[in-house]
């Protein structure tokens, strides 16, 4: 009968709850390493759609991943806690690289066993995850191991999360299933047992890693076709022709020996892809993205690069290789074909070194060993595709264009490129030192200087030292002019604070500037003026000038003095889908009209770390015998009582007592719907 009653509990709470999102179960196990030596393996079961982030996140990232560990006379660490490789992306709104988990992560922390009694290891997991909608406040979740207990042998290949030896199982811990209808109702808890289960990758992370993959290859494809055209490259097109014209008998014969020679170069380029995947692991190739040393070592490669695209000088390999390479070549057949692919990629290397050096390390801090291998394979297809074609069908040489000073103008294109992108590298560096030395109107002005100066020289106005007389301007060369200085006068308007969707990318967050508001100080349209004194507990918000505070309670009085409704903004410093809406939702003209003139916007931060006065530490209803000790907790806890619902971002209407004026909502890219959210509440208000 009580389980009954208990599972009917449950089942009301997960009604009454329908918007508590609890994607993340932790379950533990122990690991015997040696005598004394035990591995604590603490593994996160997560939700599809969501994704818990790494314990190594960036500065002004989101909420990392941690574990603590009650010390103990009985054990000691041995070395932090380590993690799976995981997925490592470029996080456009966070303007950083940031490391996460899909449907499973496995952490282990290695301890020495020092007394022979039964040991009792206690700690805590703190957690943040996040899905395309939503990011919930950060989590604490118990962890609890017991040395020794029932032992069963574990094969090595079972399982690569855990290692041969001996496993310890032990029970799932789960985050609190809550069931609350107001402050002083009933808590109801749930703690849910389950095996730990150890697997492959899933489905879902191939998908993931195929879709990253693909993009590696597309760019490096499209790159190769780029390199096709500089003048290092091209030219050796109708040499190549009369090679196989050459050692070729006969049309079949012909064909043959062209389709060697394009498998050669793929060949050659593949197997240095792979020699880089070798020589770095997986796990310094995903540390690449946010090591500074790393970001200011490829800036200036790159401008190295850049300027010898732009023909100051050239980067080649020395001239031995190429004549050792070419004898090779002469003898003919399967040997000599390698050998003429050989010296294609040796000749050509001032050209296509650059090119190939950047795939290489931009494939490599995608985290991926396997993307150097398909950056190269790409690359390689796209300059094979070609030479193979012209020597199996050389009547086709007829229909290329000459040679002639275009193709350095191609080379000087690609300079300019890896010129604009060496900047990104160097802003990486800077975000993760927060040295605030290349801040975002810094940034945007290099990159006003580089493709303005890109313009004028594609209308020849200036020349470079390899370029030739320029007697009139074609029309492709007209039109990539355009497209550049099209591209200069768009990012202009970023000085002032323009938010720049198409680069969102590249340069660093609008927060990251030398003034919120853009140059000179001008806000958004906001309709507070800045000459208004701001009530206490409130602050202008950049870069809108929307006046916000932080404090319910100073909030609703001041609603109370204006008599204007409230709108509650449930937020966070690391929630991605928060900046979204507030960087392309909120700066709408009638949406930021409401809400500097017709609502008070008091935001309330749920995963702020700042500690709550001593007055103010309580305990927690939702977990009790837990005290909240952050302003974060607070307002989390007050979301999750309150509203039903523990997501961001998550906006309610209310009047002065805390009634909802019309339904809460969540993350609402539509704008229009979102406008109309706010007018129906202010509607209901005002009756």
């Amino acid at each position: 009968m009580k389980k009954l009653i208990v599972l009917l509990t449950l089942l009301l709470s997960v009604t009454a709850f329908s918007q508590i999102h609890k994607p993340v179960k932790w379950s533990t196990s122990v690991v015997l390493v040696s005598d004394t030596k035990y591995d604590l393996v603490m593994q996160a079961t997560i939700g599809d759609g969501w994704h818990l982030y790494s314990q190594n996140v960036p500065e002004n990232g989101p909420i990392p991943t941690a574990f603590t560990f009650k010390n103990n006379a009985d054990f000691e660490l041995i070395g932090k806690v380590s993690e799976e490789t995981g997925h490592t992306v470029n996080d456009p709104i966070f303007n950083m690289k940031i490391k996460f988990f899909e449907n499973k992560a496995v952490f282990k922390q290695r301890i020495n066993v020092i007394s022979k009694k039964v040991v009792k290891v206690s700690g805590e997991v703190e957690f943040m995850v996040c899905n395309d909608a939503n990011c919930l406040p950060p989590s604490y979740v118990d962890l609890n191991f017991e040395i020794p207990a029932t032992v069963v042998t574990v094969k090595a290949n079972e399982s690569s999360a855990i290692a041969e030896t001996a496993v310890v199982e032990k029970e799932t811990l789960d985050e609190v299933t809550l069931a609350k209808d107001s402050v002083t109702d009933s808590e109801v808890q749930a703690e849910v047992k389950q095996d730990i289960v150890v697997k492959s990758s899933t489905a879902q992370d191939k998908k993931s890693d195929d879709r990253s993959l693909l993009a590696i290859f597309i760019i490096a494809f499209f790159s190769g076709f780029a390199a096709l055209l500089t003048p290092c490259v091209f030219p050796m097109i109708p040499m190549t022709v009369s090679f196989f014209t050459k050692q070729s008998k006969n049309r079949a014969k012909g064909i043959k020996n062209a389709i060697i020679y394009g498998l050669s170069i793929v060949v050659i380029y593949v197997l240095l892809g792979s020699i880089v995947s070798a020589v770095f692991g997986a796990d310094a190739l995903n540390a690449l993205s946010t090591n500074v040393w790393f970001n200011v070592i490829f800036f200036l490669l790159l401008v190295v690069f850049a300027v010898s695209f732009l023909g100051a000088f050239e980067i080649m390999l020395p001239n031995s290789w190429a004549n050792k390479v070419d004898s090779k070549a002469d003898k003919g057949g399967l040997i000599g074909i390698f050998f003429m692919a050989l010296a294609l990629a040796i000749v050509s290397f001032s050209c296509t070194g650059p090119i190939v050096g950047t795939l290489l390390v931009q494939a490599a801090a995608g985290g991926n060993q396997v993307g150097p291998i398909i950056g190269m394979l790409g690359f390689s297809l796209a300059l094979a595709i070609p030479f193979a074609l012209f020597a199996a069908f050389p009547g086709w040489l007829n229909s290329l264009p000459k040679s002639g000073g275009w193709l350095n103008t191609v080379k000087v294109v690609l300079g300019f490129l890896e010129l604009a992108l060496a900047f990104k590298f160097l802003s990486n560096a800077d975000l993760v030192l927060q040295l605030h030395l290349l801040e975002r109107e810094v940034f945007l002005a290099i990159w006003i200087a580089i493709f303005g100066t890109l313009a004028f020289y594609l209308f020849g106005k200036i020349q470079l030292p390899h370029d030739s007389p320029l007697t009139h301007i074609s029309v492709g060369r007209l039109s990539l002019g355009l497209l550049s200085l099209t591209f200069t006068i768009y990012m202009i308007p970023g000085l002032w604070g323009a938010p720049l969707n198409i680069i969102s990318a590249f340069p660093p967050a609008q927060h990251y500037s030398e003034s919120p508001y853009g140059v000179g100080g001008a806000s958004n349209g906001g309709a507070v003026a800045v000459a208004q004194e701001i009530p206490e507990g409130a602050h202008l918000m950049a870069p809108h000038n929307i006046l916000a505070f932080t404090d319910y309670d100073l909030g609703m009085a001041y609603a109370k003095k204006v008599n204007k409704p409230v709108m509650l903004d449930f937020t966070g410093y690391a929630c991605v889908n928060c900046r979204k809406m507030e960087q392309q939702v909120w700066p709408k003209d009638q949406i930021l009209s409401i809400l500097n003139n017709d609502v008070v916007l008091i935001s309330l931060y749920v995963d702020d770390k700042r500690p709550l006065p001593e007055g103010e530490v309580i305990e927690s209803k939702l977990r009790p015998g837990k005290q909240l000790k952050y302003v974060g907790q607070k307002w989390s806890e007050f979301q999750t009582i309150k509203y039903k619902a523990n997501a961001q971002p998550f906006y309610a209407l209310t009047d002065h007592n805390g009634e909802n004026l019309t339904e809460p909502v969540g993350y609402t890219p539509d704008a229009e719907e979102y406008q109309n959210w706010l007018k129906a509440g202010i509607a209901n208000f005002k009756k």
